[in-house]
């Protein structure tokens, strides 16, 4: 499946929610995010985790391959008044000093990359005992549930998709980080409910991996308006109550 989130950058910007804020204080425990440190942010999108650690006082490099990610970022940091610097970049080759970060976080994204070359990367633009942070926010597909419908319904329009069911646990990314030689790894998650009219719910799917940033645009306005029946005949109530899983792995990198 090929997939391109500029194509989503729009609706990406409006409808995916940032991570909680009760993440970064439960990261703050490790001495991650405080004011002053140097954090750069891969796959940075729409600048979501790099925003949270700009306003909390941290110099913040966002890296993306997406200009058009990029440019949403830079709207909703003049509206919310962050200072981030952003490069367009891919993970894997930041092109960015050697030993120059205190924290690099990747949120949402480590699937996308490759993860050898990334976590390589990782160990050579950060301070020696530093930090990494992979975080996710994910939807719940629960029995009979709404993300179990929109899952099912993305399937049907996208064969190629392979993303869901998932439980918001990532195992195999402790492995990426223990065999490049990473130290003091902590995990935490834990759920909590998201509230979406159903006109938010539609475009947090559409900015999804699996339609807007996969699909044609006929198709794309096809599935938007099946999952507006959808919604409209087994999900009326508004506000929506949407499951989700908050996870975060950190760790040092070697010294």
């Amino acid at each position: 499946m090929k997939v391109d989130f500029g194509k989503t950058a729009a609706d990406y910007a409006s409808y995916r929610i940032g991570f909680p804020q009760a993440m970064f204080e439960r990261l703050a425990q490790r001495g991650i995010g405080q004011a002053g440190q140097r954090v750069l942010d891969l796959g940075t999108g729409t600048g979501t985790m790099a925003r949270a650690f700009a306003l909390q006082g941290c110099e913040v490099v966002g890296l993306d391959s997406s200009e058009e990610l990029l440019d949403e970022a830079r709207k909703l940091d003049e509206r919310q008044d962050a200072h981030i610097e952003y490069v367009t970049a891919k993970a894997e080759r930041t092109g960015l000093p050697k030993r120059s970060f205190d924290v690099v976080s990747a949120g949402q994204c480590w699937h996308w990359f490759d993860r050898k070359k990334t976590v390589r990367e990782v160990g050579r633009v950060t301070k020696a005992g530093g930090w990494l942070v992979i975080a996710h926010f994910d939807w719940l597909p629960l029995p009979n549930n709404l993300v179990e419908a929109t899952e099912q319904l993305i399937k049907r329009y996208n064969a190629e998709w392979k993303l869901g069911g998932g439980s918001g646990i990532y195992p195999k990314w402790l492995r990426d980080v223990r065999r490049a030689g990473f130290r003091n790894l902590e995990t935490f998650s834990f759920d909590m409910d998201v509230s979406f009219t159903h006109e938010q719910w539609r475009g947090r799917v559409r900015a999804s991996a699996g339609v807007r940033a996969s699909l044609s645009p006929d198709t794309v306005a096809r599935f938007d308006e099946r999952l507006r029946l959808t919604l409209q005949e087994r999900f009326g109530e508004q506000p929506l109550k949407v499951p989700h899983c908050a996870w975060a792995l950190s760790c040092n990198t070697p010294k």
